[in-house]
């Protein structure tokens, strides 16, 4: 008998939450070790302890048992395995819970930045934490990259230069620009070496791309510069960029790239751009 939409969903969610299990220490969660183990990570007794619901019941949702998760409980559950934004979203869709639409808005940004988003028009602009999830983005930046167009969990400019081909067709010296990426991407990992929303970005990239995979195994990290980038735009053409990240206070991680025309044909098509009335 084949399997249906509810079922598949559920195998799903069972899948997805033994390989979040699998990959937190004890240690990550203030647990003793406990010796050895016959599994890696924590056992689903511990997983139900910290977060506050039963065994038997946690076990069925591993199970893919056909039981209904509360929206309390699946933050909990999330809390627990220390899952991103990303893959917090993915667990209430394999839940087939309905997530509290605030929690995709990224904290950080505030009301204040947006304004400064929607200030810098018609220069490209966006917000970007060190993990280069990009988090906020004006509309310009949006017209030069179509981000809209992108899912939100897949809205990281790492994994999106090295496996979307279309986000990549924008970047004119994306293969020269590459290493330098990587090398800063890994320099700014050093203080979240042990963070699973980290680790499991740089494995899927390893896994779907052989160039990041290269890349990555000659660990170089350089710092964050402000260079220029040229663009490829399928109706504007070339656009060439100068590109300066501006960081959120001293200690902070989130920063605002601002990207400023370098040549005068940029800034002309910017100007064009901007003097064409918006369609309603």
């Amino acid at each position: 008998m084949r399997a249906s939409a509810d079922e598949i969903r559920r195998g799903e969610l069972a899948a997805f939450l033994r390989s979040r299990r699998e990959r937190i220490t004890p240690e990550q969660v203030g647990l003793p070790a406990g010796g050895r183990r016959r599994t890696p990570g924590l056992r689903r007794e511990e997983v139900a302890q910290l977060a506050g619901v039963g065994v038997t019941w946690y076990t069925w949702l591993e199970q893919g048992r056909d039981i209904h998760a509360s929206e309390q409980v699946l933050n909990a559950i999330a809390r627990t395995l220390q899952l991103d934004p990303y893959e917090r979203s993915h667990l209430f869709t394999l839940a087939g819970a309905p997530e509290p639409p605030l929690e995709k808005d990224c904290k950080v940004v505030s009301p204040q930045i947006r304004a400064i988003l929607d200030q810098l028009e018609p220069f490209p602009a966006a917000v970007h934490n060190a993990r280069t999830d990009i988090l906020a983005y004006n509309g310009t930046y949006n017209w030069l990259m179509d981000v809209d167009s992108v899912p939100f969990e897949e809205r990281n400019s790492m994994l999106l230069v090295f496996t979307n081909p279309r986000w990549r067709s924008r970047l004119r010296d994306w293969a020269d620009g590459m290493p330098r990426s990587v090398a800063q991407f890994r320099a700014s990992m050093a203080e979240h070496i042990a963070e699973p929303g980290w680790k499991e970005l740089v494995k899927r990239l390893r896994r779907e791309s052989p160039e990041f995979e290269a890349l990555w195994n000659q660990h170089d990290v350089q710092p964050m510069r402000n260079l220029t980038k040229v663009f490829v735009h399928p109706e504007a053409g070339l656009l060439s960029f100068d590109y300066t990240h501006l960081w959120f206070g001293r200690r902070s991680e989130v920063r605002l790239t601002t990207y400023t025309p370098a040549d005068s044909e940029t800034a002309a098509k910017l100007e064009a751009r901007a003097s064409v009335p918006p369609q309603s």
